[in-house]
């Protein structure tokens, strides 16, 4: 998107000289992000900061009448040259498939001393623990996760599936057909990402979604879109 409106001039229109002898300025160009965009940029602002979860661009377009997403981008473009144009503290990201306002990293460390006892509350050493664990290996047993922690996970698990973090991800094609367990929309949303891809690489360069080959996957719809359910206590598979 061009961040200036062109204005029609004669190419050769001499400048005017003012009494004082001084040039006088040529027009000025409107270098407004606005000037080109369909819509009051103000407008995509408020939901932008309105909402609590990431919205996409197609959401975005509905709201605000547009029948293309194209403009969406491009004004958060143009947002995102204002915002750092007058040194604001935050930018919209691509989080989860959407976008949202969020702060910049620098101001993490002073953001976590003011939410570290909310955080705390929320999630424990064991929850953060098994839920890295999932995230890098999803699908993944409940076996294998703790056969990786060396203890019961039966009720980290539940918990993390009762805050929709984690969520049944189908079963595998093994005796018994035990459940897999992948994480959620929510987390990624929780933790700032876009995809799994966006996750740190650990030194072991493990790669998420491994091993696919033996999973069949449960309906998108009923692990998604219902609240998680209680984690099942099933017996951990023996191993080989």
């Amino acid at each position: 998107m061009r961040l200036v409106r062109e204005i029609d001039m004669p190419e050769t229109e001499p400048e005017k000289e003012q009494a004082d002898g001084e040039i006088a300025p040529a027009a000025e160009v409107d270098q407004s992000p606005a000037a080109e965009t369909p819509f009051d940029l103000m407008a995509l602002e408020a939901l932008l900061f309105g909402t609590h979860h990431p919205l996409t661009a197609g959401r975005l377009a509905e709201l605000l009448g547009l029948d293309s997403t194209k403009p969406i981008r491009g004004a958060i473009r143009d947002l995102n040259r204002i915002y750092a144009d007058s040194s604001r503290a935050f930018r919209i990201e691509q989080v989860a498939g959407g976008y949202q306002m969020l702060t910049l990293p620098q101001f993490g460390e002073l953001l976590r001393q003011l939410h570290q006892k909310e955080v705390d509350a929320k999630l424990t050493r064991a929850a953060m623990e098994t839920l890295a664990i999932i995230a890098y290996k999803q699908p993944i047993l409940r076996a294998e996760i703790e056969s990786i922690r060396g203890v019961a996970c039966g009720e980290t698990i539940r918990s993390l599936m009762e805050k929709h973090l984690v969520k049944i991800a189908g079963r595998a094609e093994e005796p018994g057909r035990p459940i897999l367990y992948g994480t959620t929309r929510r987390f990624l949303e929780v933790f700032g990402l876009n995809s799994l891809k966006d996750l740190p690489q650990p030194e072991g360069n493990i790669a998420p979604g491994e091993p696919q080959a033996r999973i069949k996957l449960a309906d998108p719809a009923a692990t998604e879109s219902e609240p998680a359910a209680v984690a099942p206590t099933e017996a951990p598979s023996p191993q080989p």
